[in-house]
This record gives structure tokens, C-alpha cells and sequence, in this order.
């Protein structure tokens, strides 16, 4: 090794073990969580192992290319998490990673809502474990808004590079995934966290509590996926039929899955895609796993 090498060694020390060893089990639990919700079905008008849904430009196939671009994101965002980064630092490692994305998937955006949402969850994680916190779920919420609040807001006033996302917010009053963060993610945190733990306590089991998790957040947000591509019109259907499906029980009923696969019909019809929901369904495995079993 060079005198420069070795000088370079000297001065970016490895993290600490249990620093490298939790990232790595938060990456893994996050890719997982992708998995999920990319397995889960019946999921109205969403890409599954099954079918597209909607989607024409991309399938499962494209869905498991970005999540293995993805690995090294999840557990660099958690260590610069744990170093106390300021969001200047994971809005770099967001950009860095949805260009690994596009890349792996031929210019098509799988994961850019879950690069987002995930990622700064699994920040959260990275921050409240180097300060010796419980991972519950109001910790992590307490730590996401604490550490980074002021420049989520701020990020969410922005008015930069235009997504299809941010350009149906503005167009239609929608609240998308740049507000739910500066919220504290109000509908990860306070409808689809108790939603999944009301589900699972009544003994439906994580395939169906998952399901109607995605139903109940189909039903309560605003989602900018679905304004993008199907307008006013579409996102009150998205909002009525999750509703529908979960006045009639959710999985409870003896009919849910024909129910589920007539809503998914509809939507593929209408070229309806609630990716928005999806994404917080995958970062609500998330949180519900790394304060429900012990990680590190």
C-alpha cells in the first residue's frame, strides 16, 4: 500500500461494527419490504408478480432490477443517519440513488416515491439508534421531524425539477410524498401503522392485514400517482372503492378477494395506479418490523 493510500486509510476510519452491522439489517429489512408489497396481490392496479396492472413500461422483472440497485442506498442513508447527516446529505444519496434506479431499469421510475419515503425512515433508524432510542414508532417519528423537520418544510415549498408527482399536487391541491414527510408521514404513523397492528391483533394474518392496510391507505390519501394519471375523477374513485372494501370488512368478508380483484379490474381499466400507497405500504413494513422484532 502507498504512503497515500495509507494516509487516506488513516483518515476515513471503517464505521464501528454495530454501526456497519445495523445498516446492513436496515437495508435488507427495507429491500424486503419493497418485496412485500411488490408480492402482495390482489393490489388494484398495481404491478405484481401476477400482472402489470396498469402499468404497460415495466413488470416484476423491472420492480427486482431496482431493488437490488437500491441495497447499498438503504444502508448508506441509515449510516449518514447515524452520523447526524443534515438533509442536504440524503436529498445526494436520494439523487444518487434513483439515478442507480433509472439505470437499472431502463429510465423507468420504479421505487422514486420509496427512495423518498424509505429512505428517510431508515435515516430516522440510523439517528435514533446512534442516540441509544427505543425504536418505536413515536420515536422514530419524534427523531424523523427533530432532525430533519425544518428542511423537509422547506423542501416541500420547493418548486424545482417538476415530477409528474409535484406537477398533479400543484394541479389538483394534492398533498404528495414531499408533504407527508414534513408531516412526519401522518399516513404511515396514524392510518396505516394501526391499521396493520388492529388487523394482525384480530388474527387476519400478514398477507390479508397487509391488504387492508393498502386499502386503508388507498382510502385516506391524497395520492399524486393517481392524479397524475387519472385526475380528480380518478382519485375519488380510488378513495370511494377503498372504502367500499372496507365497509363490506376488508378481508373479513367470505368475498374479499373477488371484491379486491373486481376493484383491481376497474383500475386497470382506467389506467388507475395508487403507487403512492403502495410506497407507504412498503414503509409502513418497515417501521412495523424494525419496532416489532429486535434488530442490532
Amino acid at each position: 500500500m502507498t504512503h497515500l493510500a495509507t494516509a487516506h486509510h488513516a483518515a476515513w476510519p471503517a464505521a464501528p461494527f454495530w454501526q456497519r452491522s445495523l445498516c446492513a439489517e436496515v437495508a435488507r429489512v427495507a429491500v424486503r419490504c419493497l418485496y412485500t408489497e411488490l408480492a402482495l396481490y390482489p393490489k388494484p392496479g398495481l404491478v405484481s408478480l401476477v400482472d402489470n396492472g396498469s402499468h404497460t413500461d415495466m413488470n416484476a422483472a423491472t420492480f427486482m432490477r431496482s431493488m437490488f440497485a437500491l441495497r447499498r442506498y438503504f444502508g448508506a442513508i441509515c449510516q449518514a443517519g447515524i452520523d447526524g447527516a443534515p438533509f442536504a446529505r440524503l436529498k445526494q444519496l436520494g439523487i444518487e440513488a434513483e439515478k442507480r434506479m433509472l439505470k437499472a431499469t431502463g429510465g423507468i421510475n420504479t421505487h422514486r416515491g420509496a427512495i423518498f419515503s424509505v429512505g428517510l425512515l431508515c435515516a430516522a433508524i440510523g439517528r435514533a439508534r446512534a442516540q441509544s432510542m427505543r425504536l418505536t414508532p413515536s420515536t422514530l417519528r419524534a427523531v424523523l421531524l427533530l432532525s430533519w423537520g425544518a428542511e423537509l418544510a422547506g423542501h416541500t415549498a420547493e418548486c424545482g425539477a417538476a415530477s409528474n408527482g409535484l406537477r398533479a399536487a400543484a394541479l389538483h391541491g394534492a398533498s404528495g410524498a414531499r408533504e407527508e414527510a414534513a408531516l412526519g408521514f401522518p399516513s404511515v404513523f396514524e392510518v396505516a401503522l394501526p391499521a396493520l397492528a388492529g388487523k394482525l391483533a384480530a388474527g387476519r394474518g400478514h398477507y390479508r392485514a397487509r391488504i387492508d392496510t393498502l386499502f386503508a391507505l388507498m382510502a385516506h390519501m391524497s395520492d399524486t400517482n393517481v392524479f397524475h394519471r387519472a385526475g380528480s375523477e380518478g382519485a375519488a374513485l380510488v378513495r370511494e372503492r377503498a372504502r367500499c372494501f372496507l365497509d363490506l370488512g376488508g378481508t373479513a368478508h367470505p368475498a374479499w378477494k373477488e371484491a379486491a380483484l373486481h376493484c383491481h379490474r376497474q383500475f386497470v381499466a382506467r389506467r388507475i395506479s395508487p403507487g403512492g400507497a403502495a410506497d407507504l405500504l412498503a414503509a409502513t413494513c418497515l417501521v412495523h418490523s424494525v419496532t416489532t422484532q429486535p434488530i442490532p
